[in-house]
């Protein structure tokens, strides 16, 4: 669709145009269902209101849209569901909340490391493996928010085409620039499949700036989330969210509603001697919210933590974990290595050592060498 005939469907001047695509347009003219997903943010809503309007321009009828939430639970603002409810009324569509079934946010972080450690002492894994999400294993959004939205859209919907609207900007990071306007998504729908089901993804969105998103909230009266509007955030996720700023980090600690969630935050980080990212721990973002005795308890995590990593540096970098781990047999000095790294790591998480000398890890990693030849037959 050409930018004249957008601006000639739609009646606000001021705004910047949706971006729409002929695979979108052709998903229109056959009543394709609609599925727009709301987190409570100002991408989704400004997202959402704008397609709407293109939507209706188009005859696409009303009937056949919903809004849709993934809530992530204890890791949510306390003010997100609430929010997200208004928004689909003022959008005037449907809302359909969805949920993991094995447990929000913070359960899944819990599991990880309780799995991680399990994996450790079986000597499944090489390193110990920290219960967090981060940049390069986004299992935040995968598992609690595309495997659950996803799924219940091609149940729901079987044998339709269903487009799924997402507030994607390419100006939002690096990995986002090559965000195309719509796309067809397998993931769900294998192509061919029996019921006929086609599911899309369109960002209508994509080409925004943020001052673009805001300006359409301030025209149309749309509702911002108290994140940006009381806490002054950049952008709204998780209340604390491992790929957030320090600044974003801070206004969350002011928000009452999200000090208990801080607090068994820390508890984690503490635990696990994993700081909540990279670089920085989530104790550190408010220590005034924490009580005085933990504060020798959070020194304590951070020396345990360095300790791990200068351990975890001393065992042989040619036998680390990767896909098809492990690589091959250690030499008995290696094996020494590893029981002499794996040790105090073990103690301090009250792990059993099954494999505390260099004979017994040989031994184990030949268990694993031959099952993964067995895997491979």
């Amino acid at each position: 669709m050409s930018p004249a005939l957008a601006r000639g469907l739609l009646a606000a001047p001021d705004d910047p145009l949706p971006a729409i695509d002929d695979r979108v347009i052709a998903a229109v003219r056959c009543r394709a269902w609609f599925a727009f997903n709301l987190s409570g943010g100002k991408d989704s809503t400004a997202s959402a209101h704008a397609a709407i309007a293109l939507l209706d321009a188009l005859g696409h009828p009303r009937d056949r849209r919903i809004a849709i939430h993934a809530d992530l639970g204890r890791a949510e603002w306390r003010s997100t569901s609430a929010m997200v409810a208004a928004i689909a009324d003022r959008l005037g569509i449907p809302l359909l909340v969805v949920s993991r079934s094995a447990g929000d946010m913070v359960s899944r972080w819990e599991q990880r490391f309780l799995s991680g450690k399990r994996r450790y002492e079986a000597l499944e894994t090489y390193n110990l493996i920290g219960p967090w999400s981060s940049a390069s294993l986004r299992f935040c959004t995968s598992e609690l928010k595309v495997q659950v939205i996803g799924p219940d859209l091609a149940r729901r919907y079987r044998g339709e085409t269903i487009v799924s609207v997402i507030g994607l900007r390419r100006d939002e990071s690096p990995s986002r620039r090559s965000t195309p306007v719509s796309r067809v998504d397998e993931r769900f729908a294998k192509p061919g499949n029996a019921a006929g089901t086609c599911m899309l993804s369109w960002h209508p969105a994509v080409d925004w700036s943020a001052d673009d998103v805001f300006g359409i909230h301030a025209r149309h009266g749309l509702p911002l989330h108290e994140a940006y509007v009381r806490y002054r955030t950049t952008r709204l996720s998780c209340a604390f969210c491992v790929l957030a700023s320090a600044h974003d980090l801070a206004a969350s600690t002011e928000a009452p509603g999200n000090v208990d969630l801080f607090r068994h935050l820390v508890a984690i980080e503490l635990d696990s001697t994993f700081s909540f990212q990279p670089q920085r721990w989530l104790a550190d973002v408010a220590p005034r919210l924490l009580p005085a005795a933990l504060l020798h308890d959070i020194a304590c995590a951070k020396l345990r933590a360095h300790e791990r990593r200068t351990l975890e540096a001393k065992m042989p970098p040619e036998l680390r974990f990767v896909k098809g781990w492990p690589p091959r047999m250690p030499s008995l000095a290696e094996a020494a290595l590893i029981t002499k790294a794996r040790a105090p790591i073990l103690a301090h998480h009250g792990l059993a050592d099954h494999f505390s000398d260099a004979t017994a890890v040989q031994a184990r990693f030949a268990d694993l060498l031959a099952a993964k030849a067995e895997r491979s037959r």
